[in-house]
């Protein structure tokens, strides 16, 4: 393992209110594993990541999740640490709002937090999902045909120019509304469904986008992970394969594989030096198979959910590299680990289900499950009983649904 100052501790930020988060457990065991103090500003301190013994202490996230309130919530944090050390702690974005609301708040923050040299400017083009269409767009980089409506009967022509399905995405989810029933990214098959959608735009704060939908299938849906250092320099970039995902097509990695590509691995650096990023980076990209090109998906500021794949042969990984570069400690050279594999247990499950016949080649290089470790039990047995009562909600819901449908409808008194 590398050499860690442990005297700087690792302030986790995520301010979503996803329990599931198997990406923030990730950061913490990581961290945690290697000696370093580790608090994290998560949706609740009892939920399934706060259980992790290698968690100090969870800080519940600010009801408004503001640049101000989130300042006003670090430097009591920071209060908190002084008592225990000197050195500033290191700061990690789980979330894109996180990644986006840390960049707004550094001003603030200097001097008590360590943190990439980000400008919220920079990574406005990047997770902003109309700017990130415009920048592959400048850069020749391939990228899903992306059009941005201004009323309802463009987005239904625009829609009908690029095809029905379509995919339709907010371009800043993280302003969506908590409960309001709006995804991030949805596949609308219809024109009707188009246009409902866009009526919804003054609730989601932010524009609606619509892009060409790349077919899906095996062994097409790739990603990037990478921690670019003070230098500009990325030694732990590396590619993995989307086996699994859930939904199928178009969800989040339920089951990947480190796999070397190439070609993946060249446009994800360039793009990473043209726009001369520094930090943690977690990139999509699905192959067109009529063109032959990779196209780039998604950019997300911040360590992806399964950033734990690639963990080298000596428990490098893009976290443990963001500690090291930012404590002035050597980066060292990483060893690859191809074929292995990550699974996120819930999700691995969901997509079992819904395609049981899909099969993949058995393990070379072991294997890492998202929620059950060994040495840290708690969080899997908490995420379990959680997500069994939010399938169990969700299973009442949708019969409570099908069962008004199907009662007939009551007459008034009187009626023949």
């Amino acid at each position: 393992m590398p050499s860690f100052d442990t005297r700087v501790p690792a302030v986790l930020v995520r301010l979503d209110d996803h329990p599931f988060h198997h990406g923030t457990l990730g950061a913490v065991r990581s961290l945690g594993r290697a000696g370093i103090a580790v608090h994290a500003v998560v949706e609740s301190p009892t939920g399934p990541v706060a259980r992790s013994r290698y968690l100090r202490r969870a800080h519940p996230r600010p009801a408004l999740p503001s640049p101000a309130e989130l300042t006003r919530l670090l430097l009591r944090v920071s209060g908190e640490l002084s008592g225990t050390t000197s050195r500033p702690a290191l700061l990690v974005a789980l979330d894109d709002i996180a990644a986006v609301s840390l960049a707004e708040c550094r001003p603030e923050l200097a001097g008590r937090f360590l943190l990439p040299d980000q400008s919220s400017e920079q990574l406005a083009r990047v997770s902003d999902k109309v700017q990130l269409a415009r920048t592959c767009r400048t850069l020749g980089l391939p990228h899903p045909r992306t059009e941005v409506p201004t009323s309802t009967d463009e987005a239904a022509a625009m829609a009908r120019a690029l095809g029905i399905p379509v995919i339709a995405k907010w371009s800043r989810p993280w302003l969506l509304p908590a409960g309001g029933g709006l995804h991030s990214t949805a596949v609308l098959g219809s024109l009707a469904e188009v246009r409902a959608l866009y009526a919804r735009t003054p609730q989601a704060g932010s524009r609606l986008l619509l892009q060409r939908l790349l077919p899906a299938g095996r062994g097409l849906d790739w990603f990037f992970h990478g921690y670019v250092d003070s230098a500009g320099r990325c030694p732990t970039g590396a590619t993995g394969r989307k086996e699994r995902s859930w939904p199928e097509g178009a969800g989040l990695t339920a089951v990947g594989r480190w796999t070397p590509n190439p070609a993946v691995d060249t446009l994800a650096r360039e793009l990473l030096a043209a726009l001369g990023y520094r930090g943690v980076c977690d990139l999509d990209f699905r192959l067109d198979r009529a063109t032959g090109a990779y196209h780039l998906l998604d950019f997300n500021p911040r360590p992806g959910a399964q950033f734990r794949l690639f963990a080298d042969r000596n428990g490098l990984d893009v976290v443990r590299a963001m500690h090291l570069d930012l404590t002035g400690r050597p980066v060292p050279a990483y060893l690859p680990a191809h074929g292995r594999r990550f699974v996120v247990e819930n999700y691995a499950v969901m997509s079992c289900l819904s395609s049981p016949r899909r099969r993949y080649a058995a393990d070379r290089s072991g294997r890492e499950t998202a929620w059950f470790a060994v040495d840290d039990l708690a969080p899997a047995f908490a995420m379990l009983r959680l997500w069994c009562a939010h399938a169990l909600r969700r299973g009442l819901l949708t019969l409570r649904r099908r069962l008004r449908v199907r009662r007939p409808a009551r007459l008034p008194p009187g009626a023949p």
